[in-house]
């Protein structure tokens, strides 16, 4: 079964229906973004919900000193890493680390990089650490999955999220916008979609 993380959540509704739904995991935006949560914010959500729903605080080449900090401050169970974090820095934070890379043309990651971390593939954008709803060759992703487990992100929507599953295998989905009425307010008819989608 493959497990679903619904991001940019920046409210308790949505983080509920996304619950309700069936998600695995909610992301929250500790970083410069349009889906940015205040750690305060972020705290008062995670409080409140349900038990066994993971948490994943998402950072972009913040120091893994602040990172530490957040991650307890806001009862975060993962930190995903977009920025330009090397392994030494990930591993510093200790286990329970994603790292966010982007792929695109002349942009294939390599399979054994991040040891330590869990891989999770977006599409490239140059002007943008993710959450482009964009999407990417899935053939690239689908040759590292077969290496190892990976979570799969990028313009993913309840439309081609069984294909993309078909294709690359992933361990996991990550989608943000392809659930969103507009930036960091969820559809939760889309998210409901878009979980029956990925479970079918």
């Amino acid at each position: 079964m493959t497990r679903v993380k619904i991001c940019g959540i920046t409210n308790r509704e949505d983080a509920l229906a996304a619950c309700q739904a069936g998600a695995h995991a909610l992301g929250f935006v500790l970083a410069e973004s349009s889906r940015r949560v205040s750690p305060d914010q972020a705290r008062e959500i995670i409080t409140g919900l349900p038990p066994l729903v993971a948490t994943v605080g998402v950072f972009v080449d913040a120091p893994p000193r602040e990172v530490a900090e957040l991650r307890a401050y806001c009862g975060l169970d993962w930190v995903q890493l977009h920025g330009s974090e090397s392994e030494t820095e990930t591993a510093s934070l200790g286990p329970r680390v994603i790292k966010a890379l982007g792929v695109g043309a002349g942009r294939e990651p390599d399979p054994a990089a991040y040891p330590g971390c869990a891989l999770l593939l977006d599409a490239y954008d140059s002007s943008q650490a993710g959450g482009t709803g964009q999407s990417f060759d899935w053939s690239i992703a689908q040759d590292i999955a077969r290496q190892r487990p990976i979570i799969l992100a990028g313009g993913l929507t309840p439309k081609n999220v069984g294909a993309a599953i078909a294709q690359v295998q992933p361990f996991a989905v990550d989608v943000s916008s392809g659930v969103e009425i507009e930036k960091g307010k969820k559809d939760h008819e889309l998210i409901a979609s878009f979980l029956a989608r990925a479970a079918a």
